[in-house]
């Protein structure tokens, strides 16, 4: 569920290359078109809008409105508590990505063996010990 529809995040052009009308996106979702609407207003689904204002809404926005569906008549889940969700599950995806990221980081800066590496001046002593030779 971790899908920013708010336009916080760039979106996956593959993910949103079809899009609907609000009147099939609400067929597909089993929803009132009146609906999608207030889902807008309330910044639980923002779909892209064409150049006259209507809404065009992506596969990916019809998945989140399944979800938010799910939510509230499933698991009676409030839609402030629902956006509420949302925002965690984007926050949560974000930092996800923010983690793999450092990782890469900081794994294509490990140095590797015999090479120098720069310690930081501080007033620590740094005492350095041969590696002893494994016997076989």
């Amino acid at each position: 569920m971790a899908v920013d529809n708010r336009g916080d995040q760039p979106r996956d052009e593959t993910a949103d290359a079809a899009t609907f009308m609000i009147s099939v996106a609400a067929e597909l979702a089993g929803m009132h078109a009146q609906t999608l609407r207030t889902y807008d207003r309330l910044g639980l689904v923002t779909p892209q809008r064409t150049r006259g204002g209507g809404r065009r809404y992506s596969s990916r926005d019809v998945e989140m409105l399944r979800e938010i569906q799910r939510l509230s008549q499933d698991e009676g889940v409030n839609l402030a508590g629902i956006k509420r969700i949302i925002e965690l599950s984007d926050e949560v995806e974000a930092l996800r990505k923010r983690v793999g990221d450092l990782t890469r980081q900081m794994e294509s800066a490990r140095p590797r063996h015999g090479e120098l590496v720069p310690v930081p001046r501080t007033n620590a002593l740094v005492v350095w010990q041969p590696r002893t030779k494994r016997s076989r």
